[in-house]
């Protein structure tokens, strides 16, 4: 989790955030992006080895968001275990929990 919070200070990994529109209403991470169907298609076009670290409320929809990602060759793909839930906890409690 720090490591995800460094490496947004340093713009070093794209944070995505799998959740729905509504959840990122009630609260999300600043520096991470929503994922819409447009980006999807532009992340296919990125460099395989992009860092990329996606989460979601918990981690199971981003699990299946990284696996996917895994399958389409990408290298550097990771998700953000407990979700921005555990970001609220660990890193900044500013972001609300629900």
């Amino acid at each position: 989790m720090r490591e995800v919070a460094d490496g947004l200070r340093g713009s070093a990994i794209r944070l995505i955030d799998v959740r729905t529109q509504e959840e990122y209403a009630i609260a999300h991470i600043e520096g991470a992006t929503l994922l819409t169907d447009e980006l999807a298609q532009q992340i296919l076009t990125w460099p395989k080895d992009t860092p990329i670290v996606l989460h979601c409320h918990m981690g199971g929809r981003s699990m299946d968001a990284a696996r996917y990602l895994t399958q389409q060759g990408f290298t550097n793909v990771k998700s953000m275990n407990g979700g921005i839930d555990a970001w609220s906890i660990e890193i900044d409690p500013v972001v609300p929990r629900y």
